[in-house]
């Protein structure tokens, strides 16, 4: 669907008010606040044990499905929270979005990231453009760049076969491409693929270390290409190059992501092997773009193109879809409703695929730099709580060390777990089966929990004593209606996955627009930037008068 100058200009005038308010104002919120209130003496067991639960509380598409049966939620909470959606304007920030219009207000961009995985006929324009050309052009370059080097048709320095990769880059140009990489991975892929972000130079290292000079591709991701992590890594990686081969090595042997062309003529960058992303791509939205070319060395490009065609449907689904079916639409509502209302500040993520070890990280910066803002899109300071904690691990690990806390401590936390029917390998079958049923187990004993009176039931039926069932009972006692999300792939397809992750995209972008908030900034992360600056200038001059406290006792004991 086409969206015509006229309409946005309609639809701009159709928001303004909604720029001027806080949802707090709303009918809705109001009203949500009472139903909270009016749920706290309802149980999760009680809601779980109503005929038809599972049925009225999940949504699929396709082979991504959604279970939030263990959500503290009921029909009218669902119908409430759609009623604060369409009072804060949010279908008609949906289409503001696909459109192209200048969403980030605080930096006068689009936010298009879907037209990096659009197709030809969507018709998307940015100041009047159709920009499917311009991206199409430069996917294809990437994707056709990382299959020679797989194929073994482009080679490093002295005619040398590829066999490692190694990308440098920090936060979105770092995060999205490991994680990917990790999921996607198959054995005995033609090329090693690994990263490298930390300042400290110590993940590089550990990688230079048993790399060969020829053999290794270094790819540099910064869109300015003076990011200070990367840049301090990259020079790093080319100083090594260059100590064991000639200048000519860094044109066959790096490549790079940036528009800084003028510096990337002084690092030496090959004009074939530099590639583009534009202003109006966030780094933590910029995966689907050449920033993903780490991701389609380790899959290939059929693979990378499946991966956006499952974003892309995620897309479509969200564009048209009522909000009582659209998948990023009801998600971002529940967390509304857990931390808004539920005073449930953190998200825990938990995916019970190893392969998907990554994805709490990606998703960490996805949401908390998109949501930490304590101003609204007009300047005003919020009057109420946006963007809480996302954190978590792999689910089998957390089993062993803070689902505990989950479990039975005072924990403030709703629970997101991930899972695959599928595993990696029909060998592995059993196994991953055992996974799915600890899952699942996990996400019943916190909604369902065990009251004393079972508990000492069970201990009488072991044949303690009294005293020892007084003295064991309250501590094994599991509170439970601790609310919870399945969120099940059929299979780690590449598809599913760009599902997964546009998924949490558009989330995001739902609860900004209900809460009031620009999700496409992250100015938070340059006030430290620059008074590192002035610390790093203290530390190389000894200027212990400018360090505060512990800078002194640094530099007592630093031997540089």
């Amino acid at each position: 669907m086409v969206i015509r100058k006229a309409m946005v200009k309609k639809i701009s005038q159709m928001t303004a008010d909604n720029l001027l308010k806080s949802p707090r104002q709303t009918p809705a919120w109001a009203l949500l606040e009472k139903h909270a209130a009016d749920l706290q003496g309802t149980s999760l067991q009680t809601l779980l044990d109503t005929p038809d639960r599972y049925s009225s509380c999940s949504l699929q598409l396709n082979e991504l499905c959604l279970d939030y049966s263990r959500q503290l939620v009921t029909s009218e909470t669902l119908n409430l929270l759609s009623e604060l959606a369409e009072q804060t304007a949010l279908a008609e920030h949906i289409e503001l979005m696909f459109s192209g219009a200048h969403v980030n207000l605080s930096e006068d961009r689009a936010a298009l990231h879907t037209a990096l995985r659009a197709a030809a006929s969507s018709n998307i324009t940015l100041n009047n453009e159709d920009i499917y050309p311009l991206v199409e052009t430069e996917r294809e370059r990437f994707l056709s760049f990382a299959d020679a080097v797989r194929d073994g048709q482009l080679k490093g320095y002295g005619d040398t076969r590829i066999r490692q990769v190694i990308n440098i880059g920090i936060g979105g140009s770092d995060l999205g491409p490991r994680m990917l990489s990790r999921a996607l991975a198959v054995a005995d892929g033609p090329v090693q693929v690994d990263f490298a972000a930390g300042l400290d130079g110590i993940e590089l290292q550990e990688l230079l270390h048993k790399a060969d000079p020829a053999a290794t591709l270094f790819i540099i991701c910064s869109k300015t290409f003076t990011t200070l992590e990367t840049r301090t890594n990259a020079d790093m990686a080319r100083a090594w190059l260059l100590q064991r081969l000639p200048e000519d090595a860094v044109a066959s042997n790096f490549a790079a992501v940036s528009v800084n062309h003028s510096a990337l003529d002084d690092f030496g960058i090959a004009p074939d092997a530099r590639f583009c992303i534009w202003d109006w791509v966030g780094g933590r939205y910029s995966v689907w773009s050449a920033i993903g070319l780490a991701v389609a060395m380790t899959t290939g490009s059929k693979v990378f193109r499946e991966l956006l065609d499952g974003a892309a449907q995620m897309d479509e689904h969200f564009r048209v879809t009522s909000f009582s079916s659209n998948l990023p639409v009801i998600t971002a509502l529940l967390g509304i409703w857990n931390q808004n209302f539920l005073g449930l500040g953190q998200n825990v993520v938990l995916p019970y695929d190893q392969r998907l070890e990554y994805l709490p990280d990606y998703l960490q910066q996805l949401v908390m730099e998109s949501e930490g803002k304590g101003v609204r899109r007009d300047g005003m300071t919020l009057d109420h709580t946006t963007g809480g904690a996302l954190w978590g691990g792999p689910g089998s690990n957390a089993q062993h060390s803070f689902a505990q806390w989950l479990q039975q401590g005072n924990a403030s936390a709703y629970i997101t777990y991930i899972a695959t029917a599928n595993g990696s390998d029909a060998a592995l079958s059993g196994a991953h089966l055992l996974s799915l049923a600890n899952m699942i187990a996990q996400a019943e004993t916190l909604a369902r929990g065990q009251d004393e009176a079972d508990v000492r039931a069970g201990l009488a039926a072991d044949g303690l004593t009294s005293e020892q069932i007084k003295y064991l009972a309250p501590q094994k006692v599991h509170p439970g209606n601790r609310p919870s999300s399945i969120i099940l792939l059929r299979s780690l397809s590449p598809a599913n996955l760009g599902m997964l992750l546009a998924l949490y995209e558009h989330q995001v972008y739902v609860q900004s627009v209900i809460w009031g908030i620009n999700p496409f900034d992250q100015w938070g992360v340059e006030l430290g930037k620059l008074q590192a600056k002035t610390y790093a200038s203290a530390l190389t001059d000894k200027a212990k008068d400018v360090l505060p406290g512990i800078g002194e006792q640094l530099l007592n004991w630093s031997d540089t």
